[in-house]
């Protein structure tokens, strides 16, 4: 940029003072045109600084992924060829799986054998179901004999409790008739004993009757004590099908903590043998190949094994001084230049300014922020956008390039900044 304007003015003041001798040469118009081209070269480079800035450090990045394996193992296969295009899922390369299937079988057997509990807690159910029923349908039997008989006894007690009443009703009448016969001399003491002694004698008899139905009462009630015992029998039953039953629903439903600890580490052990197969995470390349069959890999994020390159556009990124990031806005017009394309520049748009930088940072640790100046002057990174034109090259990632943004100030000095930018474009095919 110096040299183009340093050159442009010296072309001028020749024209000027020598070719066609407009200005006279003495020492006031000399130190004029010295002081004169100073200061303008000092404004040009501010202006083109600020309002129309290049960068020189531009770059096409690549999104890359660090391949590391998820299980440790020895690499028994690598199919694949550096710098070759593959597919999402592809295989990398393989781990020896055997390791990884001798514990899925192993805990499978262990499965096996937490499920044979569930059998064996089938049949103990089924066994105390039937012994239930049978002595629910004890118990229907000795409750409908029982049933019967105690009512044919309550039945009996107060048929002979009515039949006493009866009888006990007519003494009393004969006695009441014959008190006052006796008082008349028509009947005679003798008599009157005999009466007396009749309703004494059915009023126990009525007595021991009615005890008699009250106790058919209470055991057509209560039951006898056999039929108690097959009650009691029945419960135990039940209770004992209950807590069976509780452990054949924890057995189906995976609530046993033995069987849902094994089925966890059945699913752990299988998915450790599915990752013992490395397979690409998407569409792209493996830009340089060192893994071998032999080597142990370990899974260890500071350790790839291998470098992966994703298939997508790749990013333009250049920085520029902080001086001029407040007048770059999405949308601005910029142009670009390759060196591996010399001669040539291309149009892009500025797609995002980042917002923050490397020194900006501020990580958790035990010290407390230092105002010192410790760092460089941060510059702000820039990507842009870019179409067909730029996609169909050859650009390998990390490829240089120079950006000039065109911003909406001075726009007329735009023009200056176009030619400088293709000058150095130009200067790369010797340079």
């Amino acid at each position: 940029m110096v040299e183009l304007i340093v050159g442009t003015y010296g072309v001028l003041c020749w024209l000027l003072f020598a070719k066609f001798k407009v200005i006279p040469v003495n020492t006031y118009t000399v130190v004029s045109a010295f002081l004169g081209g100073g200061v303008i070269l000092l404004l040009l480079y501010i202006f083109l600084s600020v309002f129309h800035p290049v960068s020189h450090d531009g770059r096409m990045y690549a999104p890359v992924v660090q391949i590391v394996p998820n299980v440790r193992g020895t690499v028994i296969e690598v199919p694949v060829e550096a710098n070759q295009p593959l597919k999402k899922g592809d295989v990398l390369f393989k781990i020896d799986p055997q390791p990884f299937q001798i514990e899925v079988d192993r805990l499978r057997a262990s499965l096996a054998s937490k499920n044979v509990k569930l059998s064996q807690l089938t049949e103990q159910l089924a066994a105390a179901e039937a012994a239930t029923k049978a002595a629910k349908a004890n118990q229907q039997v000795a409750e409908s004999t029982f049933d019967r008989q105690a009512r044919e006894n309550y039945e009996q007690a107060q048929a002979r409790v009515a039949q006493v009443d009866k009888q006990l009703t007519l003494a009393k009448q004969n006695l009441a008739r014959i008190e006052p016969l006796v008082a008349k001399l028509v009947a005679t003491q003798q008599d009157l004993d005999q009466a007396r002694a009749r309703v004494l004698s059915l009023e126990e008899e009525n007595n021991q009757a009615t005890a008699a139905a009250n106790v058919s009462r209470e055991k057509m009630k209560t039951g006898n004590p056999s039929l108690e015992a097959v009650r009691q029998d029945i419960a135990r039953l039940e209770a004992s099908e209950r807590q069976i039953r509780v452990q054949v629903r924890a057995e189906l439903d995976g609530v046993n903590p033995d069987v849902r600890e094994v089925e966890a580490q059945l699913e752990k052990a299988r998915w450790d043998l599915e990752q013992t197969t490395v397979r690409a995470p998407s569409d792209g390349y493996v830009p340089q190949l060192t893994l071998r069959p032999g080597q142990i890999v370990v899974p260890l994020p500071l350790k790839p094994v291998m470098v992966f390159v994703a298939t997508e556009q790749q990013a333009l990124i250049a920085s520029f001084a902080q001086k001029a990031i407040s007048d770059i806005k999405p949308g601005m017009d910029a142009e670009v230049t390759f060196e591996a394309y010399p001669g040539k520049s291309f149009k892009v748009k500025v797609k995002r300014v980042f917002t923050i930088v490397p020194e900006g940072e501020i990580l958790a640790s035990g010290q407390l922020l230092e105002a010192t100046d410790k760092h460089e002057e941060g510059r702000i990174p820039v990507s842009f956008e870019y179409g067909e034109d730029i996609a169909a090259l050859n650009l390998p990632a990390g490829t240089q390039a120079s950006v000039a943004v065109y911003t909406d100030r001075v726009h007329a000095l735009s023009i200056v900044r176009k030619i400088i930018l293709r000058m150095k474009s130009w200067e790369h095919f010797v340079i």
